[in-house]
């Protein structure tokens, strides 16, 4: 076969020979040099993201591709395509050995009459032709690429050559029904469309092997010229024309001519107009919008494609082999959920709004999985440039790393990571911190992360809530800024911080933690999955996973490809867990976040945020079974959300309410939680200690000796008292009383006022001796009082003091009496 074609390649070249002055006894040898091995490398298919619908079963989301295509076997291809193509294309392809002579021997004889060059391509030659096209698109170098598409493409003798060599060699290899077959699936069908099941889907709305005749003769014109004579361009009618025409004036004919269809089929198909029904395929992100909101979603996926070692090398290899590999990704995503999130999202949280650049992110963690089981936000997912306000591609719910924002303060719920390393520490839910509204000494918060410590001063306000000594729990459910910052006091910054890493905390943008004072009050900016993440753990008994977003995927062959793999561990001891969950739920039962409450029974913990200016709000609630944060705020701009309202939504700071519990009603029907696992006492006792003595030291020496006792100190200002004016005058409660550990004691200042009443009575022989020298020692004498006495009474001689002697008084305000004696 190789020597006849090699002859025939001579006559078909010899005129291109001549010009160029190469013997034409050369043709055979250089033919015979040439390579004959090729083999089909697997085909660029697209990949695919799925979600998961009520009854577990798959749903597609998007597809991601650079060639469309699903590869198909022999019995999915309607037996009139087949027929179709080899009648048109290659009448003699089961009878020739990957060339076919005739055709050659035609081609030969036009090329010797000064026709147009090389022709005669077999389906065979042209599979190999679409290989060497196909082995292009892994080439990362764009012009390396180009270049070797040019190859595989140009009109050549030496690729003609090279086409007919390899087309003998795969002949040895395959069948006849295995080339036809990888023809099919490989070939393209105009635009991104490639292989005949895509093109059927994509043009008819229907699978390869359901088309009719006229459907099927219809997709075989395109392979001729695909971009030619493609049906999907209304901008274009003649398209549909000239496509029609070469399905009546070559390929049906051809087809009857080789008995492969009858002539009644014959005039059906060709009275049958070329009416496509254009089925656009689920490409790209932005159709995982579709009713589910879930592109926002989608794009989460890619970028866990694109940041994951686990899946290459380098961002661009890893997507590259995503667009072309054909894999299912299968996700955590529930549908039943994100259904219900998307529908609250945009019932209760406009788009945009005039009065502010407004945003809101929704996102559900599953506790004790890490697995992401929705993620919505008040816009839709569209990436492409001019997105109008109600659009954006910007990602509220994820890092920046992951197509999201550089986060957002947040605000108090940062709080819950202050109570757990109180509790680790040892303290009790119900020790007594001091939430009144004071100045710190920032040079008393320690953190051993930050050599040099803190100076100067902090104060900062309450928003609303009790004040003065208060326990811990109740500093929780009121959220009171002011007992945060003293319990942050008695424990170290650096641990509070690595407690909330433990939990998943860290910062959108990818910076270092900010670790000043206020960071206990939550201004670093984090995203709302992190947030969501790190509450799943308090859920799950202080157990943090990890967010996950993919359970599974599988290649185009149905094997199972690596995934990242689940981290899961113990962020705090598990009673620390179930003692934080009992302030938690109070947050909701009866704290800031009486609007969560839902009233379906199912316990709820929770902790609201508010940022500073008010510019945000958020709620981040869980149930043992799922743990739902919301936030709601400007995404660029200062507005207040708390004074701003949205005419037909209202006031901005209470859009989270009616967004959150009305998903989380339905959610917490498909997956009701249970009671929170119960602490076992050691953290929720009240703990005592005796109140030392103060009086007579120095205010500083006073304050010190309260808080190593574990009181809180108050300062309570100047009062009359006998010790030395600016010393401690003592203390309320007084010293020596037992109380709980960690109560406010109030300590006073002495004026030094208070003196020792004088013993005027010793050596006084008269009631007037004695007011005599009460007032030389500087005493008022307030008058003479008499006591009814035994018959030893002398009426001249006093017998006390009112007050006693050696009470102590202030002269200037304290009159002092002299007592007598009367006889019965």
């Amino acid at each position: 076969m190789s020597a006849i074609a090699g002859v025939l390649v001579t006559a078909m070249v010899a005129p291109a020979l001549a010009v160029t002055g190469i013997a034409t006894n050369n043709s055979i040898g250089m033919f015979e040099n040439l390579p004959s091995n090729i083999r089909p490398d697997v085909l660029s298919q697209k990949s695919e993201i799925y979600a998961k619908d009520g009854a577990g079963n798959p749903v597609l989301l998007a597809s991601v591709y650079d060639q469309n295509r699903e590869e198909v076997g022999w019995d999915q291809i309607s037996p009139f395509v087949k027929d179709a193509v080899v009648s048109v294309e290659d009448p003699r392809f089961y009878t020739h050995g990957g060339v076919d002579i005739i055709s050659a021997a035609r081609a030969a004889a036009q090329s010797a009459a000064g026709g147009d060059g090389p022709g005669a391509s077999t389906i065979s030659m042209q599979y190999v032709r679409n290989i060497l096209i196909q082995k292009t698109e892994e080439i990362q170098d764009p012009a390396e690429r180009k270049k070797a598409f040019d190859d595989a493409t140009k009109t050549t003798v030496d690729r003609k050559l090279k086409e007919m060599k390899m087309a003998i060699g795969l002949e040895k290899e395959f069948t006849k029904d295995q080339i036809l077959l990888g023809y099919l699936n490989i070939s393209n069908f105009g635009g991104t469309v490639y292989g005949i099941e895509a093109a059927a889907q994509y043009y008819y709305g229907v699978s390869a092997k359901d088309v009719t005749l006229a459907q099927a003769t219809s997709l075989v014109a395109m392979v001729n010229e695909p971009n030619g004579l493609r049906i999907d361009q209304p901008d274009s009618p003649e398209k549909i024309v000239d496509n029609q025409a070469r399905r009546d004036v070559n390929i049906l004919p051809a087809m009857l001519k080789e008995h492969k269809i009858t002539q009644a089929q014959y005039d059906e198909a060709k009275a049958t107009p070329v009416t496509p029904n254009i089925v656009q395929p689920s490409t790209g992100c932005t159709t995982a919008n579709d009713n589910i909101g879930a592109g926002f979603f989608c794009d989460y996926v890619s970028y866990i494609v694109k940041n994951d070692p686990v899946f290459g090398a380098d961002s661009d290899t890893r997507w590259q082999k995503f667009r072309t590999g054909g894999y299912k990704i299968y996700t955590t995503l529930d549908i039943d959920l994100q259904t219900a999130a998307i529908t609250s999202m945009f019932e209760h949280v406009p788009k945009s709004a005039s009065e502010l650049d407004i945003g809101s992110s929704m996102v559900t963690v599953q506790p004790g999985t890490g697995r992401v089981l929705a993620m919505v936000q008040n816009k839709i997912f569209n990436p492409a440039e001019g997105a109008g306000p109600e659009e954006t591609s910007i990602n509220y719910s994820t890092d920046f790393d992951y197509g999201g924002s550089t986060g957002f303060a947040s605000g108090s719920t940062y709080k819950a990571f202050t109570l757990a390393q109180w509790l680790k520490t040892g303290h009790s839910i119900n020790e007594r911190v001091n939430g009144s509204v004071q100045t710190f000494n920032m040079s008393t918060f320690k953190n051993r992360c930050q050599p040099g410590g803190y100076s100067g001063t902090y104060k900062s306000a309450n928003d609303g809530g009790p004040t003065g000594s208060m326990t811990v729990a109740t500093a929780t459910q009121w959220s009171v800024n002011n007992a945060y910052l003293a319990m942050a006091q008695k424990l170290d910054m650096c641990d509070i911080t690595e407690t909330a890493a433990a939990f998943g905390m860290h910062r959108a943008d990818g910076k270092p933690w900010d670790q000043v004072i206020s960071s206990v009050l939550g201004i670093n900016e984090v995203a709302p999955l992190t947030v969501a993440a790190a509450y799943a753990g308090i859920a799950a008994g202080g157990n943090y996973c990890k967010p996950i977003a993919i359970d599974q995927i599988v290649d185009s062959a149905g094997a199972d490809v690596p995934i990242p793999p689940g981290e899961c561990s113990q962020a705090v001891d598990p009673n620390v867990a179930a003692t934080m969950a009992i302030p938690m739920q109070q947050v909701v039962a009866g704290g800031t976040a009486t609007g969560a409450r839902i009233g379906d029974g199912v316990p709820i913990l929770g902790k609201t945020g508010t940022t500073d200016g008010e510019k945000h709000v958020w709620f981040a609630g869980a149930s043992t079974k799922l743990a739902t944060v919301i936030w709601v705020g400007n995404v660029v701009g200062d507005v207040s959300v708390r004074y701003t309202s949205v005419p037909g939504y209202g006031e901005v700071d209470n859009m989270r309410w009616p967004t959150w519990t009305q998903y989380m009603a339905a959610a917490n029907q498909k997956y009701p939680g249970d009671a929170f696992p119960k602490a076992d006492g050691s953290l929720t006792q009240t703990p005592q200690a005796t109140v030392p003595s103060v009086q007579g030291k120095t205010i500083a020496e006073a304050q010190s000796l309260l808080e190593a006792a574990g009181f809180t100190f108050q300062d309570g200002g100047a009062t009359d008292n006998e010790a030395p004016a600016g010393t401690a005058a003592g203390s309320v409660p007084a010293g020596g009383e037992t109380v709980a550990k960690g109560s406010t004691v109030t300590v006073y200042t002495s004026n030094g006022a208070l003196k020792s009443i004088p013993d005027v009575i010793s050596g006084s022989n008269s009631l007037g001796d004695a007011a005599n020298k009460l007032g030389q020692a500087g005493w008022k004498f307030a008058g003479t009082k008499y006591q009814v006495t035994g018959d030893g009474c002398n009426e001249q001689k006093p017998i006390g003091t009112e007050p006693a002697v050696g009470t102590f008084a202030n002269p200037a305000s304290q009159g002092v009496y002299v007592i007598g004696c009367k006889k019965k």
